[in-house]
């Protein structure tokens, strides 16, 4: 999600990431940058011949020590071939020369065939549920008869923008003036929507949450189901016409939505644990709905892994958690957050009223989108957190292997190891397979080397006598047995992708501004880091599910001319080609990294969001190069390439957000992709295809 975050006007997800900054661990363990900056004290990375051409931090150590001829060895991986894009901001999206990208759904149009059209000022739940979701994220690809120009795109639906969807849902915003009142004016402001007084000193910030709260009460139960119909996903057959270019297929009997309505199975070791029992489900095994898809992953047996994120958002009843029985560990989940109002009118939602419905969210759901009948499954053995990715890869002896990060700020690296092997023969014996296995959580290490270790019950200290009863209490506090056991605290780790050419795994990590000059490690080097960095991890032997690996840092983001910054790119890097805040990436056939970005702005790095490719070896390692860019408050999410690497699929999240100003139904920042007057700005899936065929990049 969003970190646009200062004295401006927030969006709901802008607000509630300004209140989560801080984050949940205030466990003792060490941050990633205290473990950079021990390593980094210890050796000189640039040396002799090589700091003509190599940024600090950059080369891994045995490369770093390396004669120059050795640094400038046969790549693993091709290059980038395609014309720069500029970087700037402004309303309407950009791709590099040469190439088309092309709107292929939008929020709001038809998925299944009895869906009717949008009207955005006649919005329903049931309408909601027959069409395309809000803030598309994760964007999954699937050949149907192995064709790379016929398939199932798989999106998911992350959270809803109130401002943005509905007409007036704040006087608060559109009167800037208010930001000019007198103190007097400001307190009785904060008073009458129950705001901390201190707010008073910071204007912009006051009339932002209080615009933010005015939203909440304006919430109606109509608005409210429309928004739940927004959220979880949806399965769209795709097909690119001979012109070119993909549309989606109408009538499809592939196409479905997933919403909260939707009924999911519960597998793994918390099925049936007595914190997973609601009143609608005494037995524990059954959930409606996932919530907060951010990022996620295909397995091999054409199966799609959607990741439940910041399902803490939509809980109610702060005031009710110092006396609900797992108080400490909602609060670690930091469960509730009241940013939504749907606990006002569905208990499930209000931990007061249904104390164990928070438990049943944070977890990895597997959806079968080939049978559109099928019941999704919530598998509890890769944990519960505020999950970004499943990165994956078929070990060499034939387990699976998923990485997975906590999108938090000092939370974890995690990866979970089948017990079970892939059978590539028999699609229906890979069922369960995510059922057994290992989940492990991530130890970095100041001389380059990491441990993973490992969360079972009753080994080291997870036993009853730390409160783990059992496997299942493990996975529903995974935060908190991860604390247990020294997990590296890290900067906001978002999508992890394994690289099956070269074996290495790259862990995108966002940002940090609360991480103090004493906080700082060899994985998390810099203090208050607004602009996030790349880790490359190698796992030992290239096996996937030893607990042994070795990393280094790829590159350290944001602005090389700003020498505070400290950014690391490769000095061929132009003015155009460096970034901040990287999130979402995706690695293609050829294994080349491609990485989307979530932050970038006028007001943070004077560029939108985008995707950038990062040359990864050779002497270029370290180069990146800008291919897409969003419109103005949107941020990149999806990337997934079609396997012929003939189209790069994309998706726009919140397009219009502020990005200075109040932003709205009525006033938004653009109008994209429609740039018709009334009509909203609609999160999108864009098709990028090169002018008159061929690979993209290639």
């Amino acid at each position: 999600m969003s970190d646009r975050t200062g004295d401006q006007a927030l969006s709901l997800s802008q607000q509630c990431e300004a209140d989560e900054d801080i984050g949940s661990n205030e466990s003792a363990n060490p941050t990633i940058g205290d473990v950079i900056a021990d390593r980094f004290s210890r050796r000189d990375v640039v040396r002799g011949a090589l700091a003509a051409t190599v940024v600090a931090g950059l080369l891994p150590a045995a490369l770093a020590d390396a004669e120059p001829a050795v640094a400038q060895g046969a790549r693993a991986t091709p290059s980038f071939d395609f014309v720069e894009l500029a970087a700037g901001t402004d309303g309407n999206h950009h791709v590099a020369e040469g190439y088309n990208a092309d709107v292929l759904i939008r929020w709001g149009d038809p998925v299944i065939e009895e869906a009717i059209g949008f009207d955005p000022k006649r919005q329903s739940g049931p309408a909601q549920a027959g069409q395309f979701g809000y803030n598309n994220d994760f964007l999954g690809y699937l050949p149907l008869d192995g064709r790379s120009d016929h398939g199932l795109l798989v999106v998911n639906h992350e959270y809803s923008n109130q401002e943005l969807m509905f007409p007036g849902r704040s006087r608060l915003d559109l009167d800037p003036a208010l930001a000019k009142s007198s103190e007097q004016q400001l307190a009785g402001i904060a008073k009458q929507y129950g705001l901390d007084a201190s707010l008073v000193k910071r204007p912009a910030r006051l009339i932002s949450r209080a615009s933010f709260e005015s939203r909440l009460e304006a919430m109606t139960e109509e608005l409210v189901a429309v928004e739940m119909m927004a959220h979880g996903g949806s399965v769209i057959e795709v097909k690119r016409d001979e012109d070119g270019k993909w549309r989606v297929v109408e009538g499809s009997k592939y196409a479905r939505r997933i919403t909260l309505e939707t009924d999911i199975a519960v597998s793994g070791p918390a099925t049936g644990h007595r914190l997973m029992r609601t009143k609608a489900d005494p037995d524990g095994r059954s959930v409606k709905g996932t919530v907060n898809n951010c990022a996620g992953g295909v397995t091999p047996w054409g199966t799609w892994l959607t990741c439940e994120e910041n399902f803490n958002y939509y809980f109610w009843g702060k005031a009710a958690r110092h006396a609900h029985p797992q108080g400490a560990q909602l609060k670690r989940y930091g469960v509730p957050v009241d940013a939504y109002a749907w606990g006002r009118f569905h208990d499930r939602f209000d931990i007061a009223k249904e104390p164990n419905e928070a438990h049943r969210f944070g977890w990895v759901v597997e959806i079968d989108p080939m049978d559109p009948h099928s019941k999704p499954v919530k598998r509890t053995a890769l944990g519960r957190f505020k999950h970004e990715g499943a990165g994956n890869i078929v070990n060499k002896d034939g387990r699976f292997v998923i990485y997975q990060g906590d999108d938090q700020r000092f939370d974890y690296v995690y990866k979970f190891v089948t017990d079970g092997k892939v059978d590539a023969q028999d699609r229906a014996a890979n069922k369960d397979l995510l059922d057994s296995g290992t989940l492990f959580v991530a130890k970095y290490n100041a001389d380059g080397t990491g441990q993973w270790l490992p969360l079972r019950h009753g080994e080291g200290l997870l036993t009853a006598a730390n409160g783990f009863d059992s496997q299942g209490d493990v996975v529903i506090f995974a935060r908190l047995a991860a604390d247990m056991v020294g997990a590296t605290r890290m900067d906001r780790p978002e999508d992890i992708e394994v690289n099956p050419k070269t074996n290495k795994v790259y862990v995108m990590l966002t940002n940090n501004k609360r991480r103090k000059d004493n906080q700082v490690n060899a994985a998390n080097p810099r203090a208050r880091n607004a602009f996030g960095h790349i880790i490359e991890m190698m796992p030992k032997d290239g096996d996937h599910a030893s607990q042994d690996f070795t990393w280094e840092i790829l590159v350290k983001c944001g602005d090389p001319a700003v020498g505070d910054v400290g950014a690391t790119f490769n000095p061929r890097t132009t003015k155009n080609g460096w970034f901040g805040m990287p999130d979402n990436c995706v690695v293609d056939a050829d294994g080349r990294l491609w990485v989307a970005t979530d932050g970038n702005s006028p007001r943070t790095t004077g560029r939108n969001d985008g995707i950038w490719a990062m040359e990864t070896e050779g002497p270029a390692r370290g180069t990146s190069k800008l291919f897409f860019q969003c419109p103005n408050g949107a941020e990149m999410c999806g990337p997934m390439f079609t396997p012929d690497l003939e189209t790069l699929f994309v998706a726009v999240q919140h397009p219009g957000v502020s990005v200075g100003k109040p932003a709205t139904f009525e006033n938004p920042s653009t109008r994209w992709p429609d740039f018709t007057d009334g009509m909203p700005p609609r999160p999108s899936v864009v098709a990028i295809t090169r002018k008159g065929g061929g690979k993209i990049a290639g």
